[in-house]
This record gives C-alpha cells, structure tokens and sequence, in this order.
C-alpha cells in the first residue's frame, strides 16, 4: 500500500504548535528553537499546498485547513502511542516506569521497592522523578504518584495516603540549649521551608502561637533535602506523615508538641485509562496499595 506520509517531525511541530497555539512553547516542549519549529511547519505546509497557521504579530491562530488536519494528527499520535505501549506491556521483558515526586520516592518509594521484585521478579521498576506532572501521551511514562486533590480527568486513580502536617527535628535539638518543649519555642530556633512558605503559617495558626516569624529560615526546592536538613539539626521542619514515618521508627527525627495539622492533599496512584488493565500496572498497582494498608 503507497502511504501519502508527510515527515514525521513536521508532524510533531504542527501538533504541538497546535495545541500550544505557540511556536516558542512548541519549541520548549519538542527541546529545539522556535525558528526550527517554523521551518518544520513550513516544509509541512509547502508539502500540503496550504498553510496551516496565520501568523498574527504575537501569536498564531489555525487556518481552516489546520482546524481541519489537527484532530487527525492528534488521534493517529495517539493510536500509535497506545499501541506502542500494548506491545510493550506485552513482551516477556517487562518494565514499569513510574513517574513520582522526588521527595516522595526516597522517603517512601525507594525503601520498599525491594518486597515488590520479591513478589514479582520478572517485572523491573524504572523510577524517574519530577515535580511536575507527567503528560502520558507523550512521555515513556506507565504510572505516576501525585500529591494533590485527586482530580485527574481522563485518568484512572487510585488514592494512596492521606497525611497530617507536624514540626519534627532531630532529638538533640529537642533537648539541647534551648530545648522545643512548647511551639512558642519556635520563635528560638531556625524553621525549614520547602518552596511553600504557607504551611508554617497556617500551622502556627493552628496551634495558636504569635511571636514566630512564619517567613524565615532556610528554604529548600524539595521536602526531601528539608527533612535531610532537619536530620543534621539545622532547624525544625514541618514534616509530612508520609515522608518522616521511617525517620522518627529510627530514631533520626522526633516529632514536637501535640498539634498535627491535617493536609487537603493526599498521594494518588495514576494512570491513563487506556493502559489501567496492563497487567504490569495491575501488579504494581495492587503491590502498591497492599504496602499502603500495611503502612
């Protein structure tokens, strides 16, 4: 059969251009220039006999012809990526990739991976970490964790853990000079931050203490390097239940005070709907909340 097949670079760029409605985030996203992205576009165009975009002085808006070819595109891009993973999942050698937050694959993830290649050692992990959310349909992704409210629209979920917020340190600072036996005594010490300088603020609310300064202190990109931080005695942190359970079971982290505030987050296990009956991502599933019951 004689395909009509434009390149399928071009493709990517009018694709992405498309859904954007911008050659610059198009560009950022496929990780080559915007005049790249115009010269793919261009080819595409000159290969078509029509163009696809009007180029407006700040933007770029589709032409009926763009209106017209997008959805095609979008939906063969996508038909090719849920095959792509079908006849992966099918192989004999089989690999999960799970897409986490950092803080929430050292703390948690990472030290239980082990009982999961017990249960199923024909079926490797790969684990990649970010802080941003995953796009399933065009990165290598199978599964991802996210910390948030549990709206994933045209995801299946599956909640993991909710958690509560409380001030954790290392026990020779609870007891040293000036040792942490009420939160006003906080006010003393150094107080550590992830990017969100918010949760101190409400905790302190919470607890009903004034003269702290919620804002100061030392201010780390990710919970983990925090709590790490807090380990050393640098300060006190406002540890997750989730992140500082096995540091306090050993001993490297106390928790201070009786005030835990809960959090309106929670850990979600996701995935696309597509892919949800794969069986590698039903083992890695069900593994995963069978380690959160135990929990």
């Amino acid at each position: 059969m004689d395909y009509r097949l434009p390149p399928l670079k071009a493709l990517r760029a009018f694709e992405a251009a498309a859904r954007h409605l911008s050659f610059k985030q198009a560009a950022a996203e496929l990780h080559v220039t915007p005049g790249a992205v115009g010269q793919q576009i261009s080819r595409l165009e000159a290969d078509l006999g029509t163009p696809l975009f009007r180029r407006l002085t700040r933007s770029v808006e589709l032409t009926a012809a763009g209106r017209v070819y997008l959805p095609v595109v979008r939906s063969a891009f996508q038909e090719i990526s849920d095959a792509t993973k079908r006849v992966e999942a099918s192989s004999d050698f089989e690999t999960v990739t799970v897409s986490l937050p950092p803080s929430f694959a050292i703390k948690w993830l990472v030290p239980r991976l082990g009982r999961f290649r017990e249960r199923w050692p024909d079926i490797d992990v790969r684990v990649t970490t970010t802080g941003r959310l995953v796009h399933f349909d065009r990165e290598n992704v199978d599964v991802a964790i996210r910390h948030g409210l549990g709206q994933y629209p045209g995801l299946c979920s599956w909640r993991l853990m909710s958690e509560d917020l409380s001030p954790v340190c290392s026990p020779t600072l609870a007891i040293g000079e000036l040792p942490l036996k009420q939160p006003g005594d906080l006010k003393r010490h150094t107080l550590l931050h992830d990017q969100d300088h918010r949760d101190w603020t409400m905790w302190l609310q919470a607890a009903g203490t004034e003269g702290v300064n919620s804002k100061r202190g030392l201010t780390f990109s990710d919970e983990a390097l925090m709590l790490q931080a807090a380990i050393e005695g640098q300060g006190v942190a406002l540890g997750r239940t989730t992140l500082v359970e096995r540091d306090i079971a050993e001993g490297r982290l106390v928790r201070l005070f009786d005030v835990a505030m809960p959090s309106a987050f929670a850990h979600y296990l996701v995935c696309p709907e597509a892919t949800a009956a794969v069986p590698k991502i039903n083992a890695f599933r069900d593994w995963l909340l069978a380690e959160v019951a135990d929990t």
